[in-house]
């Protein structure tokens, strides 16, 4: 995969690439337990066409993202870090509308307003684009995330109550990280398995079970609890011990994997925003 070439010219093409990773994820089939294009997953009040409605309201927010970092590319991070969360608000208030208040987006909103406007603000102080320049400004825009909004006696949120119970950090953790579990384990999977000549697909399958295998998701603690999620890793675990969707029978154990996820009504919602993540960064140089 040749590296893309980042410049103020080449902006329409990143946040079409944003846009393209969204689309990505949601086609990738079979998925377990996530909504894809042989069924809803474990959800019951979304669809595939749920989603679609949902990308096409959020995308022009992200040009807007990478073009307000570019433009204030001089800001101190904290002032900068606030203004993006008006944005990443505003685009969660059109999803809701376009899905009839479904939450669909709302992680990937999270990871695309950090990921485009820290490549706008790279470029906008004339600094290297890379997977490691991007995750590094992410962490120290992120720096304390997980303390100031987690941290909550009267927790409110799923996410508030999470971390009081069971000290998970979710979305704001992997941010804060600077996407460690992407750049550690994500990433060299998918990349591994395009070199090794499995056409994007698969590799996209095989690195969505590495993740299910590694990530504490949040969204199937909420559902399961820390029976659900280590049922799911372990489940993850074996397959690829197996060697997962690359086996030849690899795409028929999904299959299976997913009816199994359905039934139980688990769905591993914050692997799935970081597989979309996973291939957008894929096109950055390290």
């Amino acid at each position: 995969m040749k590296p893309i070439q980042v410049s103020p010219n080449s902006f329409a093409t990143i946040a079409n690439l944003a846009q393209e990773a969204l689309y990505k994820e949601i086609y990738l089939t079979p998925k377990p337990g996530l909504v894809d294009q042989d069924n809803n997953g474990a959800h019951q009040d979304m669809d595939l066409n749920t989603f679609l409605k949902s990308i096409e309201a959020i995308t022009p927010f992200l040009a807007e993202t990478l073009h307000f970092g570019f433009q204030h590319a001089c800001m101190p991070l904290e002032p900068f870090f606030s203004q993006l969360r008006l944005i990443g608000q505003q685009a969660e208030k059109k999803m809701f509308q376009a899905t009839n208040n479904i939450n669909t987006h709302k992680g990937a909103i999270f990871a695309f307003v950090l990921l485009l406007s820290s490549i706008g603000r790279l470029q906008g102080n004339q600094l290297p684009v890379t997977v490691t320049s991007i995750t590094t400004l992410i962490s120290e825009m992120c720096r304390g995330l997980v303390a100031k909004d987690l941290h909550q006696n009267n927790a409110q949120t799923a996410g508030e109550r999470l971390f009081n119970q069971f000290q998970l950090t979710g979305a704001r953790g992997e941010a804060e990280s600077g996407y460690q579990l992407i750049r550690d384990k994500a990433l060299p999977c998918y990349r591994q398995c395009l070199d090794l000549g499995y056409n994007e697909t698969f590799s996209l399958l095989q690195t969505l079970l590495t993740l299910m295998a590694n990530n504490p998701d949040t969204n199937i603690v909420h559902r399961g609890g820390l029976d659900g999620l280590d049922w799911v890793q372990s489940q993850a675990k074996q397959l690829l011990n197996n060697g997962g969707a690359l086996n030849e029978a690899g795409i028929e154990k999904l299959i299976a994997f997913d009816e199994q996820m359905n039934q139980r009504r688990l769905s591993p919602g914050g692997s799935a925003d970081l597989i979309a993540v996973t291939w957008f960064l894929a096109h950055f140089p390290d």
